[in-house]
């Protein structure tokens, strides 16, 4: 009787494998060969599953923004403007091991993004959610009344996600320098700004 082979499963496998793999050697060590070395399967496994390495590239960056936006989900229940924006933000930085790997996983993939149009598109997809999350959630709170600058919210919202992509990419460089804690207090303290203007 042949055996039946969960091709779901398959994928999924060959998906997690190289995340380990660019997580632990980096986004340039994950050839196909590596890949398949991880998963325990050959290369011609991969052929079936993936239409080029690309294709595995892309469903392992869709797999970790998967994870972010189910852990975003039980975080931002029931929070709503500046509470929700700072739970938001706070989420996006490299905190404890689990963002870190997740920072590290998509700064990794900038550069290689540079030179595959279907990992850009991904990319600026994907950043375009959350700028859009973002924005919303800084024009909740000035309704609110939670904040009140004269500074256009749209230059608020790239400034915010500037300051973390910035804070993410000096800690994964810079550990002892700018550990988890000045993280925290750093982008605590652009949000306070924003707070107090409206006081």
């Amino acid at each position: 009787m042949p055996k039946i082979v969960n091709h779901s499963e398959r994928r999924e496998e060959v998906v997690e494998a190289t995340r380990r793999v660019i997580l632990r050697e980096g986004i340039e060590a994950a050839t196909t060969r590596a890949i398949a070395r991880e998963a325990g399967y050959s290369n011609g496994v991969l052929t079936h599953y993936f239409a080029d390495k690309d294709d595995i590239m892309l469903s392992a960056l869709h797999l970790s923004h998967r994870h972010i936006v189910e852990r975003l989900r039980g975080k931002l229940a029931g929070l709503t403007g500046l509470a929700a924006l700072r739970e938001l933000l706070l989420d996006n930085l490299p905190l404890d091991d689990e963002r870190a790997e997740e920072s590290g996983l998509e700064i990794g993939f900038w550069s290689r993004s540079m030179t595959s149009p279907a990992l850009h598109q991904a990319q600026r997809a994907e950043a375009e959610e959350l700028r859009y999350l973002v924005r919303s959630l800084l024009g909740t709170a000035a309704e609110a009344g939670e904040i009140a600058t004269g500074e256009d919210l749209d230059d608020v919202t790239e400034r915010l996600l500037a300051l973390v992509d910035g804070l993410s990419v000096h800690h994964l460089l810079y550990p002892d320098r700018l550990g988890a804690g000045r993280l925290e207090r750093l982008l605590g303290a652009e949000l306070d700004r924003l707070q107090s203007s409206s006081s």
